[in-house]
């Protein structure tokens, strides 16, 4: 048996990380004249975090996932408590209270660390569920789904309160994802999928019949953000229709680097796609779209390689949440989907977005690398 090197990596993630990263950067740049001056410099600032999230996964690689696994109610509960101080000691910032201010920094969001953590969790309790129990029955089930709403659902109403939906959004995706893959019975998502059309329903049923009485029942958190929806649905927005029109302009070659027409609002993040279609067309946003498949495919095909049980489920965690997240951001940019307030994975603005991301990048080489270590 001759051993491999353990910092040994998987060429096709982390080329397509590269690649990533530099266009988030180039695109970040392109965003300048759509910005207040204070905020000029943010591709800056987006370089700084890449260059630190390639040195903590690789320093994960040398930590390994195992120490992570170990400690990870430690780190689930280090996060809650993040999110409990996020509401009791962070400013209001655009309404909402996500981000702590850490001075000559900037700011730091919890919530994105959380889906880290929550995906590491679960993959934890379905591991130890589907150990413990080879033949479960419907209360055995029942019981293991409890325990995983209680896990999800901690996170999801404290997320709900700052109010981030989007990130609330996440947090589901991401328990759908690991749970199809846990093995427990399908009737279980048919069952939640009528509890929440039946939940929607009811929501959209108060909101359309008596607004005050919505507002009386919900607040005017939910009410803005339903409002919002149904802006989308009738196509109404300065934001989405300005960014449709600088997609749609940029014909098919596109406007050229650093030339984006169109003033839209958050372009360096929930919008970043618009930017980077308008400055390379329909060729590039193809080739970007195609770049963040074989990105994607490079990541679920490690769930076929002799890896553990619990390292297919954490794989599964964070393949459903990029996946989500692409289709969300690209979908609201381009009017298909509601604004959710959703940014694009390794593209759009942000330093605890990007670290988090990196973060899993590091669990998923030394995944990766679990089958490689050793070979004839």
């Amino acid at each position: 048996m001759k051993k491999i090197s353990q910092y040994k990596v998987d060429n096709g993630i982390l080329f397509s990380l590269i690649i990533l990263s530099i266009i988030s950067i180039t695109t970040i740049y392109s965003t300048q004249n759509l910005l207040p001056n204070h905020l000029d410099n943010l591709y800056i600032k987006q370089i700084v975090w890449f260059i630190i999230g390639f040195g903590i996964a690789y320093g994960l690689m040398a930590i390994g996932n195992e120490y992570i696994y170990r400690n990870i109610w430690f780190l689930y509960i280090v996060g809650v408590i993040s999110l409990i101080a996020i509401l009791l000691f962070a400013p209001t910032i655009n309404g909402a209270q996500c981000w702590f201010i850490i001075p000559g920094i900037g700011t730091i969001q919890p919530s994105e660390f959380m889906k880290v953590f929550l995906i590491i969790t679960l993959a934890k309790v379905i591991d130890e569920f589907n150990e413990d129990y080879s033949d479960p029955t419907i209360k055995d089930e029942l019981k293991f789904l409890t325990k995983v709403l209680v896990i999800v659902g901690i996170p999801i109403i404290l997320t709900f309160l700052q109010p981030d939906t989007g990130i609330v959004i996440i947090y589901l995706v991401i328990a759908v994802a690991m749970l199809f893959v846990s093995g427990i019975r399908y009737g279980w998502f048919l069952a939640f999928l009528s509890f929440a059309i039946i939940f929607c329903l009811i929501i959209f049923g108060i909101y359309s019949i008596n607004q005050e009485l919505f507002v009386d029942i919900f607040g005017t958190n939910l009410f803005y953000r339903l409002d919002r929806i149904f802006a989308w649905s009738s196509g109404a927005g300065m934001q989405l229709e300005n960014a449709i029109t600088a997609i749609g302009s940029a014909g098919i070659t596109g406007h050229g680097f650093n030339n984006t027409p169109v003033y839209f609002p958050e372009p360096q993040t929930d919008f970043v796609f618009a930017v980077f279609a308008s400055n390379y067309g329909l060729v590039g946003s193809i080739a970007l779209i195609g770049l963040l498949i074989f990105f994607n495919t490079r990541i679920i095909n490690i769930n076929n390689k002799n890896i553990s049980n619990m390292n297919k489920y954490v794989i599964a965690g964070i393949a459903g949440m990029l996946i989500y997240q692409q289709i969300q951001n690209i979908g609201m940019t381009i009017g298909l989907l509601p604004i959710t307030g959703i940014t694009l994975p390794f593209i759009s603005y942000g330093g605890s977005s990007t670290l988090s991301y990196m973060i899993m990048i590091g669990i998923i080489f030394n995944i990766s690398n679990q089958s490689l270590r050793y070979t004839n």
